[in-house]
Protein backbone atom coordinates (compact mmCIF):
# COMPACT_ATOMS: atom_id res chain seq x y z
CA UNK A 1 0.00 0.00 0.00
CA UNK A 2 2.84 2.39 0.78
CA UNK A 3 4.43 1.61 -2.59
CA UNK A 4 1.23 2.40 -4.49
CA UNK A 5 1.06 5.75 -2.71
CA UNK A 6 4.18 6.84 -4.62
CA UNK A 7 2.90 5.78 -8.05
CA UNK A 8 0.70 7.62 -10.57
CA UNK A 9 -2.57 6.02 -11.62
CA UNK A 10 -1.25 5.42 -15.16
CA UNK A 11 1.61 6.32 -17.47
CA UNK A 12 -0.36 9.37 -18.66
CA UNK A 13 -1.09 10.72 -15.17
CA UNK A 14 1.13 13.14 -13.25
CA UNK A 15 3.20 11.84 -10.36
CA UNK A 16 1.39 12.06 -7.01
CA UNK A 17 1.92 15.25 -5.04
CA UNK A 18 1.45 15.39 -1.28
CA UNK A 19 1.33 18.38 1.03
CA UNK A 20 4.87 19.09 2.20
CA UNK A 21 5.88 20.98 5.33
CA UNK A 22 9.60 20.29 4.88
CA UNK A 23 11.19 23.55 3.61
CA UNK A 24 12.66 23.26 0.13
CA UNK A 25 15.67 25.33 1.19
CA UNK A 26 16.40 23.22 4.28
CA UNK A 27 20.15 22.78 4.68
CA UNK A 28 21.65 19.93 6.68
CA UNK A 29 25.17 20.79 7.88
CA UNK A 30 25.78 17.12 8.73
CA UNK A 31 26.09 16.42 4.99
CA UNK A 32 29.22 18.57 4.83
CA UNK A 33 31.12 16.01 6.90
CA UNK A 34 29.33 12.78 6.07
CA UNK A 35 31.90 11.62 3.49
CA UNK A 36 35.05 10.39 5.30
CA UNK A 37 38.38 12.03 4.49
CA UNK A 38 39.87 8.57 3.84
CA UNK A 39 38.62 7.50 0.38
CA UNK A 40 38.66 3.85 1.48
CA UNK A 41 36.37 4.39 4.48
CA UNK A 42 32.73 3.52 3.74
CA UNK A 43 29.62 5.45 4.73
CA UNK A 44 25.89 4.79 4.40
CA UNK A 45 24.37 6.24 1.23
CA UNK A 46 20.89 5.71 2.69
CA UNK A 47 21.74 8.27 5.36
CA UNK A 48 22.70 10.75 2.65
CA UNK A 49 19.41 10.17 0.83
CA UNK A 50 17.30 10.51 3.97
CA UNK A 51 18.94 13.82 4.89
CA UNK A 52 17.95 15.25 1.51
CA UNK A 53 14.41 13.97 0.83
CA UNK A 54 11.16 15.15 2.42
CA UNK A 55 10.70 14.19 6.08
CA UNK A 56 13.74 11.88 5.76
CA UNK A 57 11.32 9.29 4.33
CA UNK A 58 12.90 6.85 1.86
CA UNK A 59 10.95 3.76 0.71
CA UNK A 60 13.58 1.27 -0.41
CA UNK A 61 12.85 -1.40 -3.02
CA UNK A 62 14.57 -4.82 -2.90
CA UNK A 63 16.75 -3.96 0.13
CA UNK A 64 18.15 -7.50 0.50
CA UNK A 65 19.16 -8.03 -3.13
CA UNK A 66 22.34 -6.51 -4.64
CA UNK A 67 23.00 -4.41 -1.55
CA UNK A 68 25.81 -2.55 -3.32
CA UNK A 69 23.18 -0.36 -4.96
CA UNK A 70 20.06 1.18 -3.45
CA UNK A 71 16.82 1.95 -5.26
CA UNK A 72 13.51 3.27 -4.01
CA UNK A 73 11.03 6.11 -3.87
CA UNK A 74 10.99 9.35 -1.94
CA UNK A 75 9.46 12.79 -2.26
CA UNK A 76 10.96 16.19 -2.92
CA UNK A 77 8.67 19.17 -2.38
CA UNK A 78 5.85 16.64 -2.08
CA UNK A 79 6.38 15.06 -5.52
CA UNK A 80 7.48 11.46 -6.07
CA UNK A 81 11.02 10.83 -7.28
CA UNK A 82 12.94 7.64 -7.93
CA UNK A 83 16.24 7.25 -6.07
CA UNK A 84 19.27 5.29 -7.33
CA UNK A 85 22.54 5.28 -5.42
CA UNK A 86 25.74 3.29 -4.99
CA UNK A 87 26.19 1.86 -1.49
CA UNK A 88 29.81 2.12 -0.25
CA UNK A 89 29.01 -0.17 2.69
CA UNK A 90 28.75 -3.18 0.35
CA UNK A 91 31.51 -4.10 -2.13
CA UNK A 92 32.68 -0.47 -1.86
CA UNK A 93 29.76 0.49 -4.11
CA UNK A 94 31.15 -1.37 -7.15
CA UNK A 95 28.69 -2.26 -9.89
CA UNK A 96 28.25 -5.96 -10.57
CA UNK A 97 25.78 -7.98 -12.62
CA UNK A 98 23.02 -8.07 -9.99
CA UNK A 99 23.34 -4.36 -9.18
CA UNK A 100 23.24 -3.39 -12.86
CA UNK A 101 20.11 -5.42 -13.54
CA UNK A 102 18.41 -4.23 -10.35
CA UNK A 103 19.04 -0.55 -11.07
CA UNK A 104 18.37 -0.90 -14.80
CA UNK A 105 14.90 -2.34 -14.21
CA UNK A 106 14.10 0.40 -11.73
CA UNK A 107 15.20 3.17 -14.11
CA UNK A 108 13.02 1.66 -16.85
CA UNK A 109 10.08 1.48 -14.43
CA UNK A 110 10.44 5.14 -13.45
CA UNK A 111 10.72 6.15 -17.10
CA UNK A 112 7.55 4.21 -17.94
CA UNK A 113 5.55 6.18 -15.36
CA UNK A 114 7.24 9.59 -15.85
CA UNK A 115 8.84 9.60 -12.40
CA UNK A 116 11.93 11.85 -12.16
CA UNK A 117 15.16 10.10 -11.15
CA UNK A 118 17.78 11.38 -8.70
CA UNK A 119 21.07 9.45 -8.78
CA UNK A 120 23.75 9.48 -6.09
CA UNK A 121 27.16 8.34 -7.34
CA UNK A 122 30.05 6.84 -5.42
CA UNK A 123 31.36 4.09 -7.67
CA UNK A 124 34.99 2.92 -7.98
CA UNK A 125 34.22 0.79 -11.04
CA UNK A 126 32.75 -2.54 -12.11
CA UNK A 127 33.46 -5.48 -9.81
CA UNK A 128 36.45 -7.42 -11.20
CA UNK A 129 36.73 -11.20 -11.31
CA UNK A 130 36.34 -14.17 -13.60
CA UNK A 131 32.90 -15.01 -12.15
CA UNK A 132 31.57 -11.64 -13.32
CA UNK A 133 33.23 -11.97 -16.72
CA UNK A 134 31.97 -15.51 -17.34
CA UNK A 135 28.43 -14.45 -16.44
CA UNK A 136 28.48 -11.52 -18.86
CA UNK A 137 29.23 -8.35 -16.88
CA UNK A 138 29.62 -6.34 -20.09
CA UNK A 139 26.21 -7.35 -21.44
CA UNK A 140 24.48 -7.14 -18.06
CA UNK A 141 26.11 -3.83 -17.20
CA UNK A 142 24.99 -2.46 -20.55
CA UNK A 143 21.39 -2.87 -19.41
CA UNK A 144 21.83 -0.07 -16.88
CA UNK A 145 23.65 2.06 -19.44
CA UNK A 146 20.84 1.51 -21.96
CA UNK A 147 18.15 2.27 -19.37
CA UNK A 148 19.66 5.66 -18.50
CA UNK A 149 20.43 6.50 -22.14
CA UNK A 150 16.85 5.87 -23.25
CA UNK A 151 15.27 7.44 -20.18
CA UNK A 152 13.38 10.68 -20.99
CA UNK A 153 12.26 11.80 -17.52
CA UNK A 154 14.13 14.51 -15.56
CA UNK A 155 17.50 13.16 -14.40
CA UNK A 156 19.53 14.85 -11.66
CA UNK A 157 22.85 13.34 -10.59
CA UNK A 158 24.97 14.05 -7.51
CA UNK A 159 28.53 12.70 -7.32
CA UNK A 160 29.45 12.37 -3.66
CA UNK A 161 32.91 10.80 -3.89
CA UNK A 162 34.33 8.34 -6.43
CA UNK A 163 33.25 8.32 -10.06
CA UNK A 164 35.69 6.11 -11.91
CA UNK A 165 35.82 4.81 -15.46
CA UNK A 166 32.97 3.13 -17.27
CA UNK A 167 30.95 2.74 -14.08
CA UNK A 168 30.84 6.54 -13.78
CA UNK A 169 29.55 6.82 -17.34
CA UNK A 170 26.78 4.32 -16.61
CA UNK A 171 25.47 6.20 -13.57
CA UNK A 172 23.44 8.92 -15.34
CA UNK A 173 26.46 10.96 -16.42
CA UNK A 174 26.37 13.85 -18.88
CA UNK A 175 27.45 11.35 -21.53
CA UNK A 176 24.06 9.63 -21.10
CA UNK A 177 22.07 12.89 -21.33
CA UNK A 178 21.82 13.56 -17.62
CA UNK A 179 19.96 16.88 -17.29
CA UNK A 180 21.85 18.26 -14.28
CA UNK A 181 25.03 16.82 -12.79
CA UNK A 182 26.48 18.08 -9.52
CA UNK A 183 29.66 17.16 -7.71
CA UNK A 184 30.51 17.55 -4.05
CA UNK A 185 33.98 18.94 -3.22
CA UNK A 186 34.95 15.43 -2.04
CA UNK A 187 34.31 13.90 -5.46
CA UNK A 188 36.93 12.37 -7.75
CA UNK A 189 36.05 11.97 -11.42
CA UNK A 190 38.69 9.98 -13.26
CA UNK A 191 39.44 6.82 -15.20
CA UNK A 192 40.70 5.10 -12.04
CA UNK A 193 42.11 5.79 -8.59
CA UNK A 194 45.31 7.78 -8.22
CA UNK A 195 47.51 4.91 -7.03
CA UNK A 196 46.48 2.55 -9.81
CA UNK A 197 46.91 5.23 -12.45
CA UNK A 198 50.37 6.21 -11.19
CA UNK A 199 51.59 2.60 -11.13
CA UNK A 200 50.61 2.24 -14.79
CA UNK A 201 51.85 5.62 -16.02
CA UNK A 202 55.18 5.64 -14.16
CA UNK A 203 55.67 1.86 -14.06
CA UNK A 204 56.16 1.71 -10.30
CA UNK A 205 58.75 4.49 -10.06
CA UNK A 206 58.38 7.21 -7.39
CA UNK A 207 54.88 5.94 -6.63
CA UNK A 208 54.27 7.92 -3.45
CA UNK A 209 55.55 11.20 -4.85
CA UNK A 210 53.71 10.85 -8.15
CA UNK A 211 50.53 9.68 -6.41
CA UNK A 212 50.46 12.83 -4.29
CA UNK A 213 51.01 14.97 -7.40
CA UNK A 214 48.31 13.07 -9.31
CA UNK A 215 45.83 13.50 -6.44
CA UNK A 216 46.44 17.25 -6.27
CA UNK A 217 45.83 17.61 -9.97
CA UNK A 218 43.08 15.08 -10.73
CA UNK A 219 41.50 13.83 -7.46
CA UNK A 220 38.91 16.60 -7.49
CA UNK A 221 35.94 17.61 -9.65
CA UNK A 222 37.60 20.68 -11.21
CA UNK A 223 38.88 18.99 -14.37
CA UNK A 224 35.48 17.46 -15.11
CA UNK A 225 33.74 20.78 -14.41
CA UNK A 226 36.07 22.61 -16.79
CA UNK A 227 35.13 20.15 -19.53
CA UNK A 228 31.40 20.47 -18.90
CA UNK A 229 30.87 17.01 -17.45
CA UNK A 230 29.67 18.61 -14.18
CA UNK A 231 27.31 21.59 -14.07
CA UNK A 232 28.40 22.84 -10.67
CA UNK A 233 30.40 21.95 -7.58
CA UNK A 234 28.10 22.44 -4.61
CA UNK A 235 28.26 22.30 -0.84
CA UNK A 236 26.67 19.03 0.33
CA UNK A 237 24.40 20.88 2.76
CA UNK A 238 22.65 22.71 -0.10
CA UNK A 239 21.99 19.60 -2.18
CA UNK A 240 18.29 19.42 -1.32
CA UNK A 241 17.62 23.00 -2.39
CA UNK A 242 19.52 22.62 -5.66
CA UNK A 243 17.78 19.37 -6.62
CA UNK A 244 14.34 20.79 -5.89
CA UNK A 245 15.07 23.93 -7.96
CA UNK A 246 16.17 21.73 -10.87
CA UNK A 247 13.11 19.48 -10.66
CA UNK A 248 10.89 22.55 -10.77
CA UNK A 249 12.66 23.68 -13.92
CA UNK A 250 12.49 20.20 -15.49
CA UNK A 251 8.85 19.60 -14.55
CA UNK A 252 7.70 20.37 -18.09
CA UNK A 253 10.57 18.52 -19.79
CA UNK A 254 9.62 16.82 -23.05
CA UNK A 255 12.34 14.91 -24.85
CA UNK A 256 11.48 14.88 -28.56
CA UNK A 257 13.27 12.11 -30.44
CA UNK A 258 13.00 10.76 -34.00
CA UNK A 259 10.27 8.13 -34.31
CA UNK A 260 11.28 4.49 -34.14
CA UNK A 261 9.51 1.31 -33.21
CA UNK A 262 11.84 0.43 -30.33
CA UNK A 263 15.50 0.12 -29.42
CA UNK A 264 17.45 -3.09 -29.11
CA UNK A 265 18.14 -3.46 -25.40
CA UNK A 266 20.99 -5.90 -24.54
CA UNK A 267 18.91 -8.78 -23.18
Amino acid sequence: RELFDYLPLSNTASVPTRECHDPSDRADPALDSIVPADPNTPYDMKTVVRKIVDQQDFFEIMPDYAKNIIIGFARLEGRTVGIVGNQPLDKAGCLDIDASVKAGRFVRFCDAFNIPIVTFVDVPGFLPGTAQEHNGIIRQGAKLLYAYAECTVPKVTVITRKAYGGAYDVMSSKHLKGDVNYAWPSSEIAVMGAKGAVEIIFRGKNVEEETKRYEERFANPMVAANRGFVDDIINPSETRERIIDDLRLLKSKKDQRPWRKHGNIPL
